[in-house]
């Protein structure tokens, strides 16, 4: 290897290019954000005071969702209340709840026109929201973000005729189609609507991934990659994807709530999850029948539905701001 120095050529030994390159190397892993990790706990810290109580909010649907799976799962071992229990006791005749009752000590917000528990019903309700946003976000995640990945940094044709194809898709009305598809399986159990909503989820996180790879692919570190002969594919899973994942994984947040919504409306419709399983679409949907003689079965699904999809914005929020920060650093 040479170069010129005052006019003077001057050659420097062949083993300094695996000195540049591991020098180079050394740079991209520096440069590269994700290194230093954040505790839960300290990203809890960071939230401001509103966004804290989104987090609790969400936590506690969260637990709480499981811990009435749980009870079911193991009999009503656990001290709370049957959320299939209508009140009756069907052998003795002995009522132990009067139908749509208000909030009290022994039904903490209240029971239905079939004199179900409120509070444990919207507990077991929390579960269908969690199975269905969690499943939109992990194929949003592991597929759509995968494939925004690929076409962002290989581009060409490949890049043309896939986002074409993602185009097409986003082109048609996600509720539309969503309904129409759940038509066609006619079966309506929590796997079948999960597996339909991750499906239709697939194209947005696609999106949003390959505009993040198409900044991330110009950034110091991954033409220090390049400089030093590092496959392309090596480069997209360490260079790429990890530096794509936290914008994702914030736009997870926001996309669930959108998620929820689309399944609570479908409840609603009478289109996924069938009776007596709880969900809150269908809760509100049973409980505004008697509306007029009480609010009270409809406005506690309600609120559990809004105060979720509200936590999930905020917090959602939080994390796209933090993600955008952190790759304005780098």
């Amino acid at each position: 290897m040479t170069a010129t120095d005052s006019g003077a050529e001057i050659e420097y030994p062949s083993d300094d290019l695996t000195r540049v390159s591991t020098v180079l190397q050394i740079d991209a892993a520096a440069t590269t954000p994700g290194k230093k990790k954040t505790t839960p706990l300290g990203l809890f810290r960071e939230m401001p005071f509103t966004v804290k109580l989104a987090a609790l909010w969400l936590a506690f649907v969260f637990f709480g969702a499981i811990y009435a799976k749980i009870d079911g799962w193991i009999g009503g071992g656990l001290p709370l209340k049957d959320p299939f229990f209508q009140g009756v006791n069907f052998r003795t005749g002995e009522r132990s709840a009067l139908p749509n009752e208000s909030p009290s000590l022994d039904h903490y917000l209240g029971t239905d026109i079939l004199s179900r528990d409120t509070f444990a019903r919207i507990m077991l309700g929390g579960w269908t929201s969690i199975i269905v946003a969690g499943t939109a976000a992990a194929c949003g995640v592991i597929f759509g973000g995968f494939i925004g990945s690929f076409v962002g940094y290989v581009r060409g044709k490949t890049e043309t005729v896939i986002m074409s194809i993602i185009d097409v898709i986003l082109a048609f009305p996600a509720l539309v189609l969503l309904l129409a598809m759940v038509s066609i399986f006619k079966v309506r159990n929590l796997f079948v609507i999960a597996v339909v909503i991750g499906l239709l989820s697939v194209p947005a996180y696609t999106r949003v991934s390959r505009a993040n790879t198409l900044a991330i692919a110009n950034r110091e570190f991954v033409h220090a990659a390049q400089a030093i002969g590092t496959k392309k594919f090596k480069i997209l899973f360490r260079e790429i994807i990890p530096n794509v994942l936290p914008t994702l994984l914030a736009y997870a947040l926001v996309a669930a709530a959108f998620v929820i919504v689309v399944e609570g409306t479908l409840s609603f419709l009478g289109l996924s999850v069938q009776p007596p399983e709880p969900t809150w679409g269908n809760m509100i949907n049973e409980g505004r029948k008697d509306i007029k003689q009480t609010i009270f079965p409809v406005l506690w699904p309600s609120l559990a539905l809004s105060f979720t999809v509200l936590s999930l914005n905020q917090v959602g929020d939080f994390l796209q701001r933090r993600a955008a920060f952190r790759g304005s650093a780098l």
